[in-house]
């Protein structure tokens, strides 16, 4: 049996218009990203965008997944493939001054700058779980150095993960103020030298 498909077919690349979206709320953050900006932006209409995306919440959900697995990866990969807490912090610290300035897209990290002066509960409480998640992650790593001897005893490491991501945080910050990423670096680098003396 032959069906035949209904409505007109997209006329858009969904991918494209993906990646034009994340670079709007990456640039402008959530709240003050309005739907005619990423219609003007994605070059497609608003009953197009609710037919592809859902409404703006929903498109932002999955801007935030496809920036997780691209722009913001680096993470992740930093913390699979170092193999202490030092080292996974310190190269996510690292590549964060250079993503953080690159050209081609907006300065700082969309997770944190896309909150700014965010009112809509449910987008504010993801974008927070996803920033808590990454404590999380660096306390764990921090702990188990503490149990192998990696790092002193009385490491903190529910601090030294709080720090770390201050300093990621702010970094960002910087970044869109317009630090360079050399002086991204240098914070990075003194950010290190402020963690327990490794082991002899």
């Amino acid at each position: 049996m032959v069906t035949t498909q209904r409505g007109r077919p997209r006329s858009f690349d969904r991918l494209t218009a993906l990646e034009k979206a994340t670079m709007a709320f990456w640039e402008h953050g959530y709240e003050t990203t309005s739907v005619s900006d990423l219609t003007r932006t994605m070059g497609i209409s608003a009953p197009s965008l609710y037919a592809a995306f859902g409404d703006k919440k929903t498109l932002f959900e999955e801007v935030v997944e496809a920036y997780t697995t691209s722009y913001g990866a680096y993470g992740g990969r930093a913390f699979a493939e170092e193999t202490t807490a030092r080292g996974a912090i310190g190269r996510l610290l690292s590549e964060a001054a250079e993503l953080f300035t690159e050209p081609g897209h907006p300065r700082g990290c969309l997770m944190i700058s896309a909150a700014t002066n965010c009112s809509t509960p449910e987008v504010e409480e993801s974008l927070r779980a996803h920033r808590n998640a990454n404590l999380a992650s660096f306390e764990a790593r921090i702990r188990r150095d503490v149990e192998s001897g990696e790092l002193p005893a009385d490491t903190d490491p529910r601090a030294l993960a709080r720090f770390s991501g201050a300093v990621l945080q702010g970094m960002s910050q910087q970044a869109r103020d317009g630090a360079t990423a050399e002086e991204l670096a240098a914070v990075a680098a003194t950010a290190m030298r402020a963690w327990p003396p490794e082991r002899p």
